[in-house]
């Protein structure tokens, strides 16, 4: 099933999605190393929380760990996350000479993914996410719901890991599609390609899927 047919499918559920930032760039990629390992809901709320107890990410450079720590807690793996948060804005303070890196859209997609890749703690999906939903680059994060659901389609082979299936769904979808795709596939992991209990009669991929059961 190509990437075009799965969109169009998609789509006339799912609507269309819009590719409009929700954070700036460094924001995003604080906040996506927050995700890592929970939900979004909690990551959200150690965010914020993060934020009204020190405002700046200057200041969170220079801040005690465990006071950190103690605001991102609901956001879960919070010692880890605390130093890694610290060490990703002194990694960039000393690589940029600012605590932004909104000019990475001047740069092209692979040389971007390689800069946010060399930071501390940042993989290919946290990398990929940043790009995506803040400095609007084509690229294309793969979460546990996308991973699921292209193994599911055919798209990567079983044993594909998360890390590896960036590049092949990369490969397989042209730029101007992959943002769209990447939503309307979430969205569909989310509500119908669930984890343990598919809901294969109600999916519209159903006809063309490998893994249907319907």
């Amino acid at each position: 099933m190509s990437p075009d047919t799965i969109i169009e499918k998609l789509s006339a559920i799912y609507g269309e999605f819009e590719q409009t930032p929700r954070y700036d760039a460094l924001d995003e990629l604080i906040f996506t190393v927050l995700t890592q390992h929970t939900s979004d809901l909690n990551a959200e709320r150690a965010f914020v929380q993060l934020r009204e107890k020190i405002p700046t990410w200057e200041e969170v450079m220079v801040a005690d760990q465990q006071l950190i720590a103690d605001a991102i807690f609901h956001g879960g793996m919070s010692n880890q996350k605390s130093k890694r948060i610290k060490d990703i804005l002194a990694t960039i303070l000393e690589r940029h000479g600012e605590l932004e890196i909104e000019f990475l859209r001047n740069y092209e997609l692979e040389d971007a993914r390689k800069w946010l890749v060399e930071l501390p703690g940042v993989g290919p999906k946290t990398a990929a996410v940043v790009m995506a939903f803040a400095l609007g680059m084509p690229a294309f994060p793969v979460d546990t719901h996308i991973h699921r659901v292209s193994k599911r389609l055919g798209l990567i082979e079983e044993k594909t890991t998360a890390d590896a299936a960036h590049e092949i769904m990369e490969r397989q979808v042209r730029p101007e599609l992959r943002f769209q795709l990447h939503m309307q596939m979430i969205t569909h992991g989310r509500q119908i390609c669930k984890a343990r209990r598919p809901l294969c009669g109600e999916c519209p991929l159903s006809a063309d899927c490998p893994s249907s059961t319907v």
